[in-house]
């Protein structure tokens, strides 16, 4: 998927942060079903490089040395790394317990910022090829909104003015010891760390994915973090490794006083592990500069954990609004597990982990298996053919090798796992992609909620599928102040939609299950995507303004006629904000 240098490591890990679990099996919590799975020895480790970069606005959008070759073998290595789990395979439609297959009343009262993001033009205007897929991610501040992309990034105003960028990703880890971070390798994540006024970028490093075709190298998550509240300024630079496992699929969010990641690691150097990796970032010290920053990691490792309860990813909370977890509170992640899917699950469940940091002068950590929460049935695995990746049809489309893909055979939520404080309790939505009827795909969404005795529950769950014969995927979910959701999504169907984006909501006091606001356009599609690579985003992003907490952005991709005759590949983004009624 994505380009990279080939210069020499020249910083060096302190300790490889990626311990492996040993399972303890204990006795379940009373209130909860399920066993707790626990493990209390944490790797401890420094960054393997720091330092501070010069100001984002004066890094200059110079051409990138690397080739549309290049990011043909790093998807080629991907697959390679995929092919060593379990294939899915598609036992029919079971049905789907929570389907609403009517769209709600009109009331989202349409966007009031909408404007263009990235596109794969500029990843040819700086890298001379184009790349599939996108990854659209974006987060918005008190004064901007950031973008980034599969390769590139850019900081905009709340009214679509482009203040910096578009550059490589690499280019804002110029002259950075860890040199692999400067490379193009992506699966980018912002954050907007509110509590702080800061910003975090971030990518992971690819060198070595190769091997051992290549000399065997480290790995490492590359994480910037804005000096100030100005995007645009300088950021303090740190690495840190995840030795020789490739940190797939890195996922981020603020939670107190840590900062969490999660990844799918594959072993290079040793292919019989595959796992899920846990680590907690220092972020008191992050923000301040220190370069003695530090990160307690786990690996849940699929050789001693059943793969059904770690799956294809883990989703660490990340805090929206003004109200912080009380002090203790332990971080959630979650999974999600399907039982007609590729991993031996007996039951279809959202899998709720829970991870402790102490950062004290020797900083303590704990990660657990908290619950397992029952939901209504449904399907993950889509019937696609010949890949599993071919999968959605698209207008004038008749070459299956050209349908998109819907990704819901993933075991795993779609980023994020919103979290806010509302009332006592802690609230958490997220989603993923489903069979919602034969051969159409929906989006299954989540409220969780933990209790001040720390007992979680589903409080409501639905799948949103009005039976209009559109594809609706590829979804992102958050919640405002008052408890009022926006989900927005991918759609597209064989006949008269293209590939286009569109949201939809609900109020706090609407009936459960149900989205009943409605659907509304952010932008129309008016090309395909013809590569034969199916690859459709792997997430996309909704986040809440922390200046009123009422306003949703969403950022997605979509196609156009002159994206499509630009390029097989020709995508573009589309950043959109909006408020629901009553807030």
């Amino acid at each position: 998927m994505d380009p990279r240098s080939r210069r020499r490591l020249r910083g060096t890990a302190l300790i490889w942060a990626g311990a492996l679990v040993a399972v303890v099996l204990t006795p379940a919590d009373p209130a909860q079903a399920g066993p707790t799975l626990t493990n209390t020895h944490p790797t401890i480790s420094g960054p393997a490089a720091f330092d501070t970069s010069r100001p984002l606005r004066e890094v200059a959008p110079a051409r990138a040395a690397t080739t549309a070759q290049a990011l043909d073998d790093e998807e080629e290595a991907e697959d390679a790394l995929e092919a060593r789990l379990p294939a899915p395979v598609d036992h029919g439609f079971s049905g789907d317990a929570a389907v609403q297959s009517t769209a709600g009343n009109p009331g989202t009262g349409g966007t009031r910022a909408n404007f263009e993001g990235l596109s794969n033009a500029d990843n040819f205007a700086l890298l001379g090829g184009r790349v599939n897929p996108p990854d659209p991610n974006g987060e918005v501040g008190r004064n901007h909104y950031v973008e980034t992309v599969n390769l590139t990034f850019a900081v905009y105003s709340k009214t679509g003015t482009r203040l910096a960028g578009p550059a490589t990703l690499g280019s804002l880890w110029a002259g950075f010891p860890v040199t692999e971070c400067a490379d193009q390798s992506g699966d980018p994540v912002v954050l907007y760390d509110q509590a702080a006024d800061r910003w975090l970028i971030t990518q992971f490093t690819t060198k070595g994915i190769n091997a051992p075709n290549e000399p065997l190298n480290k790995f490492y998550n590359c994480v910037a973090v804005s000096t100030t509240g100005d995007p645009t300024g300088t950021y303090f630079r740190y690495a840190f490794t995840t030795g020789f496992n490739f940190p797939d699929y890195p996922k981020y969010g603020v939670f107190r006083d840590t900062y969490v990641l999660t990844t799918r690691e594959f072993g290079i150097a040793d292919p019989s592990i595959y796992g899920i990796g846990v680590y907690g970032l220092e972020r008191a010290k992050m923000i301040a500069g220190d370069p003695n920053a530090r990160a307690v990691s786990f690996l849940l490792d699929s050789n001693r954990i059943p793969i059904n309860l770690i799956g294809d990813g883990l989703l660490p909370a990340d805090v929206d609004g003004r109200r912080q977890p009380r002090a203790g509170a332990a971080i959630p992640l979650v999974g999600t597990q399907d039982d007609g899917g590729p991993y031996g699950a007996t039951s279809d469940a959202l899998n709720i982990w829970e991870f402790n940091v102490n950062w004290n002068n020797a900083p303590a950590a704990s990660i657990g298996l908290k619950t397992q929460l029952p939901v209504a049935p449904f399907d993950s695995i889509f019937p696609c053919a010949p890949t599993a990746r071919d999968c959605l049809p698209q207008p004038g489309i008749t070459n299956r090798d050209q349908f998109l893909d819907v990704l819901s055979y993933r075991q795993r939520p779609t980023f994020r796992l919103a979290y806010r404080k509302l009332d006592d309790n802690d609230t958490m939505v997220t989603n993923q992609s489903v069979e919602a009827a034969p051969g159409v795909a929906g989006i299954r969404w989540y409220e969780i909620r933990r209790n001040e005795d720390g007992r979680y529950k589903l409080h409501q769950q639905g799948t949103f599928a009005p039976s209009d014969g559109v594809h609706r995927w590829m979804g992102s979910i958050a919640m405002d102040r008052n408890g009022n959701m926006a989900l927005g999504y991918s759609v597209v169907n064989g006949t008269d939609v293209f590939p286009g984006i569109r949201y939809t909501g609900r109020l706090a006091r609407d009936p459960r299950g149900q989205m009943t606001l409605g659907e509304t356009t952010i932008i129309n599609g008016t090309g395909v995507q013809t590569t034969a690579n199916s690859r459709w985003g792997d997430y996309t992003d909704m986040t809440v303004d922390p200046t009123d907490d009422c306003t949703f952005w969403y950022v997605n991709e979509y196609y156009t006629a002159a994206g499509q005759a630009s390029s097989p590949a020709g995508w573009q983004t589309r950043i959109a904000s909006f408020r629901l009624p009553h807030c």
